[in-house]
């Protein structure tokens, strides 16, 4: 470990703080006590003390209407686009900035120039690089407001407007491009093709964010670092070859032209029921495999119109061998599209998968809001949009449900959660990870899967934090372990925070209505923690600085007991690490009883020696702490004392 609080963490710290003695509630609290508090953004009208929107908060807006066509035999995307984007910012804004990520892989992009190494999770590698292989990225071939010509430059994977005169608070600008690309094979692990199957995502010149934090969001899409997008409304329209079904973001609204009257019989009957209809049967896509190449070709196309409300973007899939099966869970269509080929996919076992995840987090976080909830197996390791996700062909029931569940549970964080996962990565990949985990072990439960599976980033800890770990708020881009640091660490801080500080009642409720607050809308680290305070009634800066700003350890001891002048037995427990938590202990008498005592935080007020009375005099034989073993103890060798 290099330095307990990274660059990064100190970068936020400082952006983000006024000074520490405006700041701290409790000046008499000594700097170096573990409960001092946070060093937290001040309080204001656009975000509040309570970790809520203030009653000024606000949020730009920006809607899209865009045409586009699949050329399969060029293997391009051409596309026309007007955003209509709305300043309700308080601020005067000389200029705009969007996202053209499809320049990723340009000569002049910091990943076509660096051609970074792959991140590895665990035995999976994903390729965010551009493979030796530089690309042409997004022709823009016109970009215009109203009628002439925008003073733009490109950055790499952004693009800055100047516009004429400052968009003034509560008013708005169309924004009108027309753009071509060549769909790469691997889109830097996020979209791709695999022989006639189109997975198409960050395809559309897009509006960066503008917000109250730190105005205009500009970090550069490299590949490891997401997305942070404004919500919107989208009319899109894709004209495709004939014989191709596509899955996309939004309401199919042209549903007579696009599908055959079996397929909307079959899909009307899928809209009614709780097991999955095949609106395209495994026949009907075998014979589109083999069907001559006229049928497939792109001088017969075919229109497909979709549109979507309140989300933060789109992305669509196409193919004409897919299988199609489908039902209704709650008024949500529930569908699954997948290859012949997609063994894992079969016999409706995806889409009970698919289901089983949505109507579980819907119950137990936050009512799926949108009309649809879309899978599509192919060629991209796992990725996520409103309404649809990319999925492989998982290696087993097991890997395939997880990564089923888990790109469904990005609906939640940051679909309708709109987090910065670009900065802030544990707060929709951790977050989703920790929903996950509950998830999979309802799904497979009765199994050695199941009934562990929740234990999985506990007993990846031991490993991941001897290899230089770093804080949780280090930017994405800069992380050497993402999958601890993203992934497995912040779901294990949740169901500790959960199961061992706070307990289910009460973390659920706060977490729920974090949720439901902050729905549409976009909550920093400091709202998240200032919520969860504030719902539950417990002050968590202690936890949020060891688990989210440092890498600190726990190390919980017990040492020998004594008899103190009453005839009571002291047990003496000692705090060896850096990191402090709640202790249990399992507390064993001569006469054969036990009993489990759960000591809470504040044991740790005084420093780090707590020293429990206990209420009877009773002979002790032995006494354990973390007898559970449920908390990440780095020396479990001195957890237990026993008199000789």
């Amino acid at each position: 470990m290099r330095h307990l609080l990274s660059a990064a963490a100190v970068a936020f710290a400082v952006a983000l703080a006024a000074p520490a003695a405006s700041q701290s509630p409790v000046a008499s609290i000594e700097e170096g006590s573990s409960f001092r508090p946070l060093a937290l953004p001040t309080p204001n009208d656009q975000r509040t003390g309570a970790g809520r929107p203030g009653p000024r908060y606000w949020q730009q807006r920006a809607d899209y209407r865009i045409v586009a066509t699949l050329d399969t035999a060029r293997r391009e995307l051409r596309g026309r686009e007007t955003i209509h984007y709305v300043n309700n910012s308080p601020h005067a804004l000389p200029y705009l900035w969007l996202y053209v990520e499809q320049n990723i892989c340009r000569a002049n992009s910091i990943t076509g120039t660096l051609n970074q190494p792959p991140l590895t999770f665990a035995d999976i590698v994903f390729d965010f690089s551009c493979g030796g292989a530089v690309r042409e990225g997004v022709v823009l071939e016109s970009a215009t407001i109203a009628g002439a010509t925008m003073k733009s430059a490109v950055y790499g994977t952004t693009m800055r407007v100047d516009l004429a005169r400052p968009l003034a608070p509560g008013t708005s600008v169309e924004l009108d491009f027309a753009w071509h690309f060549t769909i790469p094979d691997q889109g830097v692990g996020r979209m791709g093709r695999d022989g006639p199957l189109y997975e198409v995502a960050q395809w559309y010149p897009r509006m960066a964010v503008y917000d109250d934090v730190k105005g205009w969001n500009t970090e550069p899409y490299i590949g490891a670092g997401e997305f942070y997008l404004e919500y919107g409304n989208y009319d899109v329209t894709l004209t495709v070859p004939a014989g191709y079904t596509v899955a996309a973001t939004g309401e199919l609204r042209n549903p007579e032209q696009a599908l055959t009257a079996a397929q909307r019989s079959r899909l009307a009957r899928a809209q009614q029921s709780d097991t999955a209809v095949a609106v395209i049967t495994r026949e009907e896509a075998l014979a589109a495999m083999t069907a001559p190449p006229l049928v497939r070709s792109p001088a017969r196309p075919a229109v497909w119109h979709f549109t979507a409300t309140n989300v933060r973007d789109v992305a669509f899939a196409a193919a004409p061998n897919w299988i199609w099966e489908a039902s209704s869970y709650d008024g949500i269509l529930i569908q699954t599209l997948y290859r012949p080929s997609a063994d894992k996919w079969a016999n409706g076992e995806a889409h009970r998968m698919a289901r089983g995840a949505i109507k579980h987090f819907s119950e137990q976080w936050y009512r799926y809001p949108y009309p649809h909830a879309t899978t599509v197996e192919g060629p991209v390791g796992g990725m996520e949009y409103p309404m649809l996700t990319f999925v492989p062909n998982g290696s087993s029931r097991e890997t395939t449900q997880w990564e089923l569940a888990h790109e469904f549970g990005h609906e939640w964080f940051p679909m309708i959660v709109g987090s910065n996962e670009r900065l802030y990565p544990w707060m929709d990949e951790g977050f989703n990870t920790f929903i996950d985990l509950r998830n999979a072990a309802l799904y497979f439960a009765g199994t050695p899967y199941g009934d562990t599976i929740e234990a999985n980033p506990l007993h990846l800890a031991a490993e991941h934090t001897k290899r230089g770990e770093q804080p949780l708020i280090a930017n994405p881009t800069e992380v050497h372990d993402l999958m601890w640091t993203g992934y497995q660490k912040p779901a294990l801080m949740l169901s500790l925070l959960r199961n061992e500080v706070l307990g289910p009642a009460r973390f659920d409720a706060a977490f729920r209505d974090y949720i439901r607050t902050w729905a549409f809308r976009h909550p920093t680290p400091a709202d998240f923690f200032r919520l969860m305070r504030d719902a539950s009634g417990m002050e968590l800066d202690w936890f949020w600085r060891d688990w989210v700003f440092t890498t600190a350890r726990l190390d919980q001891a017990v040492e020998p007991v004594v008899t103190d002048t009453t005839g009571r037995a002291m047990v003496n427990v000692v705090n060896r690490g850096t990191m402090i938590m709640p202790a249990e202990l399992r507390i064993t008498y001569d006469d054969g009883t036990a009993d489990t005592v759960r000591l809470p935080v504040e044991m740790w007020n005084l420093g780090p020696r707590f020293a429990y009375r206990l209420p009877a005099r009773k002979h002790v034989r032995r006494v354990e702490v973390d007898p559970r073993h449920v908390l990440p103890d780095q020396d479990r060798g001195n957890n237990v004392w026993e008199r000789r």
